[in-house]
């Protein structure tokens, strides 16, 4: 990491300025205007972590992808190995709201679960 980084935090509205100094003892971050944006910014420089969202295909469904999205942020680092992970997954219809579509991802303790409802193909 470089010896100042800057971010803007994203966990309310406010969206604060954060500084972040390796000051030789440790980092020193600045421009946090609550507690969460702290945290938020230790997590940042140690692993960024998001909600990772994609599609997979589906059997016999009125839809030929599901939307599916992460039970939990996963590390941005593995969101590739992740992605290749989903576009080999195939799920069969009906499919429901919540419904596991991979468990564990990665290893990574984190499911992938479906994002919305899917019935089956009529016909």
């Amino acid at each position: 990491m470089n010896d100042k980084h800057t971010l803007t935090c994203i966990v309310c509205p406010k969206s604060c300025r954060l500084y972040v100094e390796n000051t030789g003892s440790g980092m020193q971050i600045t421009g946090y205007g609550c507690k969460r944006g702290l945290e938020y910014a230790n997590e940042e420089i140690r692993e960024s972590r998001r909600m990772l969202t994609a599609t997979v295909t589906v059997r016999n469904g009125n839809l030929p992808r599901l939307p599916v999205i992460s039970s939990a942020p996963i590390p941005r680092r593995l969101f590739d190995a992740c992605l290749r992970e989903l576009s080999m997954v195939v799920v069969k219809a009906p499919v429901k709201l919540g419904q596991v579509i991979v468990r564990d991802i990665q290893k990574t303790g984190v499911d992938i679960v479906a994002s919305r409802s899917l019935t089956k193909r009529e016909g």
